[in-house]
């Protein structure tokens, strides 16, 4: 056990955010916090690290184990580049590295005496160095960035230009970096496109350390993690297993405690209806009998009702009238910014009925692609038609649909005038916003609110091709789980972009993954998108037009020549890829070697040998570091 967390309980005014929380982390284990918006996960990642006081109960850390917290938002400030801020990691090793080259140069001039003391030295340190990666870690920190979405273009980038995401990005690499003994991640996966969350599941997954994650990202807790501990109603509840084995020991738990609710009030009924009959016959006997089971009942320990999934927030998508069977047809679309091409030929069609994902890194054009089929913006080239009968209803993940200066019941009375009061507040009531709430302005509001005023109008817009651009953003999970439930039974179409692979996995029934500036064409979720990945990407060129494999030939599969080009390239690829392994395992051994001949008692004592042993290992080193780099490019 790592650290330990007893009866920690805390109160902001008069609502309980935690109340007696207890629980224990071991070495190496992965586990999930969960819990609604606002139960308290943040809070108690700040009280484990020191941040805010508990109002009562202890954190105890294991002696000398080292914790590392990322938080939601960052600002770092200074004028350093992102490899230098990612370099302030390793100084222990920089430090390491400037006093062995020192001991080097004092080794070649030191008279007899004195080197086998400096010698002595130089092992010891050597090793440790070693030992702390010391050799490697400048290819640790290129790839850390790299995983984490910075090309080598950005590694010079002055850390004050950089935008919030990429803020926060730069924090996670810092702490992935340090490698402390426990990690505290606080929605590690926001500002990631999928590619970075893929490399950081795998990250994880090989961390020796204890990791606990605050995350909304389903399919990624489903990955990472083997414990899941939910806060709920100020309790904390740990389940074994990740988070769909969660979700479902959760339903059959709270299916057992309603039903367990339900027959407590049906005894309490009961009892109370005895009592009355009893008291009816008017007679001492009957009146005495009555009290003791009046006493009987006070003593009983009563349940409170369970929380119920359908107590919240309630979503029904609906079209007004049903859309022809051609909903959407894109030809030969094209968008460039500064000279930068987005994409270019796009073309693809939609029919009614489908649930299509669009996904691909982050600045590849999806949001700008929504807008264009929005007509929020003008494409450089190429044309799209809606087909018969086709409403737009439009979620835009920035909310420029929604107006900062009305307040929440405006904004929905305004869009809709026909609705009265009453209908307008049932319908914000669905959405979570009662009482006052209504009356807040919509620039009060924080952004997981804003998203449910955007879907109130969505839903009241009641049209037949939903286009939604990050739907999930901000929505803790039980909201994601009832927009999944609506939009898989809403009769109309969806195009959707989004980077909840789980989201997309529940809802989407084809995936159009842009990348290389044109869309390969997926028919199926996401984890068929994962199966086919590889052989699309295979079976296609970078940069030409991609579609299913299934269309005709003359249209989507690359011509004779291309297919005999494309495969001579891979299995280039995969010959470089062995003679560069080969490489590498003859310099390790050949590292190892002269390791073994630095600890030698006659090597020790012969200056000439250990400068030239010293000299050649700082060759092997070097090429090493470039061979590693080599191979990670050439096995991506």
């Amino acid at each position: 056990m790592i650290l330990s967390c007893q009866n920690i309980s805390k109160t902001f005014g008069e609502k309980t955010i935690l109340r007696d929380v207890s629980f224990h982390i071991e070495e190496r284990e992965k586990t999930a916090l969960i819990g609604s918006n606002g139960a308290g996960k943040t809070t108690l990642l700040r009280v484990i690290m020191g941040e805010i006081p508990a109002d009562s109960g202890n954190t105890v850390l294991a002696k000398d184990c080292s914790i590392g917290y990322l938080a939601q938002y960052q600002d770092i400030q200074g004028t350093r580049t992102i490899y230098e801020e990612l370099l302030t990691t390793k100084q222990h090793i920089l430090d390491m590295e400037k006093r062995l080259r020192s001991l080097e140069a004092q080794m070649k001039s030191a008279r007899a005496d004195e080197l086998e003391v400096l010698m002595d030295s130089y092992s010891r340190l050597d090793h440790q160095f070693e030992m702390e990666n010391g050799y490697a870690y400048k290819s640790e920190i290129v790839g850390v960035l790299k995983g984490l979405g910075f090309e080598e273009a950005d590694f010079d980038k002055k850390i004050e230009t950089l935008s919030g995401g990429q803020k926060t990005r730069i924090a996670l690499a810092r702490l992935l970096v340090s490698a402390p003994q426990i990690l505290l991640l606080d929605e590690p996966t926001n500002h990631l496109d999928m590619e970075s969350i893929a490399w950081l599941e795998t990250w994880l997954l090989n961390y020796p350390g204890a990791v606990i994650l605050v995350s909304h990202d389903r399919y990624f807790l489903d990955k990472v993690v083997t414990r899941v501990m939910e806060i709920e109603g100020g309790e904390l509840r740990s389940y074994t297993g990740n988070y769909s084995d969660f979700a479902q020991k959760k339903a059959r738990l709270r299916d057992a405690q309603y039903k367990a609710w339900l027959n407590q009030q049906r005894d309490i009924k009961h009892q109370e209806a005895v009592i009355a009959r009893l008291k009816s016959f008017n007679r001492e006997k009957s009146i005495k009998r009555a009290e003791s089971r009046e006493k009987m009942l006070d003593r009983i320990q009563r349940l409170d009702k369970p929380a119920q999934l359908q107590d919240g927030m309630r979503i029904t998508l609906e079209p007004r009238f049903v859309s022809g069977n051609d909903v959407l047809r894109v030809e030969h679309l094209s968008k460039s910014f500064s000279g930068q091409t987005l994409f270019s030929d796009l073309s693809f069609e939609m029919k009614r009925g489908e649930r299509v994902a669009l996904i691909g890194n982050n600045g590849t054009g999806k949001t700008t692609l929504l807008k264009i089929l929005n007509r929020l913006i003008q494409a450089d080239a190429g044309q799209f038609s809606l087909g018969s009968r086709v409403q737009i209803g439009y979620y835009d993940q920035e909310h420029h649909v929604l107006h900062m200066e009305k307040t929440v019941f405006q904004e929905i009375a305004d869009a809709y005038p026909t609705l009265t009061e009453t209908e307008i507040r049932n319908m914000l009531a669905a959405f979570l916003f009662t009482g006052d709430d209504v009356f807040k302005e919509i620039s009060a509001l924080s952004g997981g609110e804003r998203g449910r005023v955007s879907l109130a109008k969505l839903m009241l817009s009641e049209a037949n091709f939903l286009i939604l651009d990050e739907p999930t953003n901000h929505l803790d999970i039980t909201s994601r789980e009832i927009l999944e439930e609506a939009l898989n039974s809403y009769t109309g179409t969806v195009l959707c972009v989004s980077h909840d692979r789980y989201f997309i996995n529940q809802t989407a029934t084809r995936i159009l993954d842009l990348v290389h500036h044109s869309l390969v064409d997926y028919r199926g979720d996401y984890d068929y998108y994962l199966e086919k990945k590889d052989l699309m990407t295979r079976l296609y060129a970078a940069g030409e037009e991609a579609a299913p494999v299934e269309k005709q030939a003359t249209e989507n599969k690359l011509s004779w020549q291309q297919q005999k080009e494309e495969q001579a390239r891979l299995r280039k690829r995969e010959s470089d890829l062995k003679r560069v392994e080969a490489r590498i395992e003859e310099l390790e051994s050949r590292d190892r070697e002269i390791e073994d001949s630095l600890s030698l008692p006659e090597v020790c004592t012969d200056v000439a040998r250990c400068t030239q042993l010293s000299s050649e290992k700082a060759e092997v080193t070097a090429e090493l570091e470039k061979l590693y780099e080599t191979w990670e490019t050439l096995a991506t």
